[in-house]
Parts: structure tokens; sequence; C-alpha cells
């Protein structure tokens, strides 16, 4: 029996083919990029924007887990159609650790579980010493510069550098002596922090993970200690290599969206109606 595509099909996968080929060079590490995420207004539009910054950088790997207890359909029909190399995973958080309707965004840690699960697929997928590769955690409300990529290539076992508009400055980074070694931070919030750093201003090699095969994130530190908590398991402050021009360039910013204000929508609600009947937004 012949084996007959359709010529659409046939003209996806094949576009879908060439994209990644053309992004694939064999002898450079791999970025496996990790990006919790959960359902809200406005998640299309964030991971929409990381992916046509992603779809730029040459062999990359987006691991998207949705805080969820299934996959959904928004989140893979656009990883479908982003040709991008991805790998769509998905685990609720618990429901005491789940924040509640007006709790800040601070009072709980979030993608805890949903980082770890990531980390359990490189283990379980990549664990070959052979494989290459750097692990970035990609928070989808960044906004990132494709020369923060090309630069993280280069680490060999956890990279640092300044991140723009966080902890209440216009950056925060890495402070550096005359040797080219880590020396301090300029946070301004808890200074005191064993790496007083943001989730989006440090990278790790691939090989440290598989070193440190009990490394993961964890609900017992305090708000805001995440980055603290997986960087004290496979580094020290001595170890970090300062990315970004010895940190003197910014290539990622905490932007954050705006809550969009859906007042109209909510009366439609009312009526039994809904502004996007038919239509994913």
């Amino acid at each position: 029996m012949l084996l007959k595509i359709k010529s659409i099909n046939y003209n996806i996968l094949k576009e879908r083919f060439e994209s990644i080929c053309d992004k694939w060079q064999p002898n450079i590490p791999v970025i496996y990029a990790i990006t919790p995420t959960y359902k809200r207004p406005v998640q299309k539009a964030e991971l929409t924007r990381l992916s046509n910054t992603f779809r730029l950088v040459n062999n990359f790997h987006w691991i998207i887990v949705e805080d969820s207890e299934m996959k959904t359909s928004l989140v893979a029909n656009l990883l479908y159609k982003s040709n991008l190399n991805y790998t769509h995973l998905a685990i609720g958080t618990p429901a005491e650790w789940k924040r509640k309707l007006k709790e800040p965004k601070w009072k709980k840690p979030r993608g805890v579980k949903q980082r770890n699960k990531a980390l359990e697929w490189l283990r379980s997928n990549r664990a070959n010493k052979n494989d290459e590769g750097i692990i970035f955690f990609a928070d989808d409300d960044n906004t990132y510069s494709v020369d923060l990529f090309n630069e993280m290539r280069t680490i060999k076992g956890v990279g640092v550098w300044p991140v723009g508009l966080v902890g209440g400055l216009l950056v925060e980074k890495p402070l550096i002596n005359s040797k080219g070694k880590v020396i301090g931070w300029n946070s301004a919030w808890r200074p005191e922090r064993p790496f007083p750093v943001d989730m989006a201003g440090f990278a790790i090699n691939l090989k440290l993970l598989r070193n440190h095969p009990n490394a993961a994130f964890s609900w017992d530190v305090s708000r805001g200690f995440q980055e603290s908590a997986i960087l004290s398991q496979v580094t020290t402050v001595e170890q970090l290599e300062p990315m970004a021009d010895n940190c003197s360039k910014v290539y990622v910013w905490h932007t954050r969206t705006e809550e969009p204000i859906l007042k109209a929508e909510e009366k439609l609600k009312n009526r039994g109606l809904r502004s996007d009947m038919n239509i994913e937004v």
C-alpha cells in the first residue's frame, strides 16, 4: 500500500523540517529554555512574543510546562505552529500553593513544580555525557535579546549577567572585580540572599544537572530565594562566569505585561455572552 500524504499536510511538514534544519548546527551546544506558563488572558500573547524571538536562535529547544493537570490545546497549537524544537509538559501546582484571587504575586512561590518537571525531563532524555547544552529559565513575562542566547553557549558551569527593570532598579547586576570575578551584586531587594539574582539572570550548563541529580527548586524557601535554592546546589559565587561583556550590557528585561482591564467582558459574561466566541485570543 502506498502512503499518501495530503499536499497541505506535506507542505506544513516540509516548512517545519526546513525551518528546524536551517537553525541547527551540530557543533554548538543546544539551549534548553524552560518556560512555566499558566492560563490567563495574556498567555497566548506572551508566548507568541517569546516564540518570535526564539525562532531567531540556532540550536534551540523550548520546554514549556503548563501549570495544569492536562496540556491545553491553546499551548499545543501555538507550539506546533512555531516551527521550533519543543517539548510540551504539564503538571499542576498543589491547591495549597496556588495564589488566591487578588493575592499578591509574591505571596507564594510560582513555577516550582513546573521547573522541576522540566529538569526531570532533561535528566531522563539528555542524560548522555555527549549531550551538550545550556539550561535557561525563560519566564514568559520577560523580553529577551538574541544576543543573550549567542553568549550563553560558552558557559562551562553557571553564567550570570545583568537584568533590566527588576528589584526596584533600572538594572540589577553582578559586580565584577579587576580579575573578572563576581564579588557581589547591586541588588536592592534582600541583598543578603546567597545569590541575589533574578531567574532571568543566569544559565546552567547541562553537565551540572547531570552531576547534581538531586538539584531542584524548593517549596521550603522564603519568597525570592528560588534562584538561590537551585544555584546553591550546583555552584559557588567564586565559580560564576560573568557574561554580557563582563556584565556591562543588558540583554534581558523583566517587563511584565500589564493585566488587561476586562470590565466590559464581565458584563457580557453576566448576560451569557463572550466577545471571544469561536475565536482563540
